[in-house]
């Protein structure tokens, strides 16, 4: 299954009803007048922030997106009615481009602000508008234009105060399940995040969100295991908390997996390598000595800064570590 956060649509605005050609038509009046009414206007097509959603995948499946038309003006100047306009919503952090052109078209920041990404045709004038004093009866009309078409190509970064990066199965999806209430899946294989999951953590009356960015791998920056996918969303965090499993299944060693994330970042960007984190070491549920081997695994990567040490299975130090976090971005922030 591939991860989802880019996507190209097609977009139909709808045409304008055509103006109406017609002339009253009463008893013992030879020439009525003209009137035929104007045509309404087509809908246009606008994508709108909503704050839950945060992927692209239903694109995956819908690539046209069609704005109805607008009705034909009628006799007794009666005007078409204007088409709805058409609303796609999109998760915050998408940015819009026109996929013909590669301009920019906007992007979604702000949940329910909307952007314009089709406007649809304008309305046919109907023959009683052409009336005047050298001509009486007209029979002019126009048609209504059509509405834009385009090829869309949209680009979704998620936008979270913390990003949890690491290893595969470090442990990331189960942490976020227990200090927010995002349901994200957890299996004991890699790869199970397969869409960033967005979680919400309350404390002291204050939320912060979190979000859940699939497992790097080496060579991540260079596009392995869709690594461009993954980072790039990091860089839409303000922070980072940096996720350890201190006891892989793969019998990997925990120091290398560390180093190998904290390489893959420099490479990426050197913005996303600055960006403040806090070093999270998991699964010491499953350690005998704890202080023995944290303390071996800092020493081996040349570590001094500040960490937290938790279960995410068992919740310890959980609690510990979102005070740690609010705490950590009241500083940072």
């Amino acid at each position: 299954m591939r991860f989802v956060d880019s996507a190209s649509i097609v977009v139909k605005a709808g045409k304008g009803g055509d103006g109406c050609l017609s002339f009253r038509r009463e008893k013992y009046i030879t020439d009525g007048g003209p009137d035929g009414g104007d045509g309404g206007d087509g809908g246009s097509v606008y994508f709108v922030g909503q704050k839950n959603l945060n992927t692209l995948s239903d694109f995956r499946f819908k690539r046209l997106f069609k704005a109805k038309n607008g009705e034909n003006g009628s006799s007794n100047n009666k005007r078409g009615k204007s088409a709805k306009d058409l609303i796609i919503e999109m998760p915050l952090g998408v940015k819009v481009y026109d996929f013909d052109t590669k301009e920019i078209i906007g992007e979604i920041t702000q949940h329910k602000k909307m952007l314009l990404v089709a406007k649809g045709g304008f309305h046919g004038i109907g023959n009683t508008r052409f009336k005047s004093s050298i001509n009486r009866s007209p029979r002019k009309t126009t048609k209504g234009t059509l509405g834009d078409v385009r090829n869309i190509a949209i680009e979704l970064n998620i936008m979270a105060d913390v990003g949890l990066l690491g290893m595969p199965n470090a442990g990331k999806s189960s942490l976020i399940r227990k200090i927010s209430a995002a349901k994200p899946k957890v299996e004991s294989y890699p790869f199970t995040t397969l869409y960033p999951s967005l979680g919400m953590v309350s404390f002291a009356n204050k939320n912060i969100t979190v979000a859940d960015i699939p497992g790097l791998i080496l060579n991540a920056s260079d596009g392995a295991g869709l690594g461009f996918e993954f980072l790039k969303h990091l860089l839409r965090t303000k922070f980072l908390l940096h996720v350890v499993d201190i006891m892989p299944n793969d019998n990997s060693n925990p120091a290398e997996n560390y180093l190998i994330i904290e390489k893959e970042l420099k490479k990426y960007s050197k913005e996303l390598f600055n960006k403040p984190r806090l070093l999270v070491i998991n699964k010491i549920d499953l350690i005998n000595d704890e202080n023995k081997t944290i303390k071996k695994f800092l020493k081996s990567i040349d570590y001094n800064d500040d960490y937290i040490a938790i279960s995410a299975l068992t919740g310890k130090n959980c609690k510990n570590l979102i005070i740690k976090l609010f705490e950590f971005i009241e500083k940072n922030g």
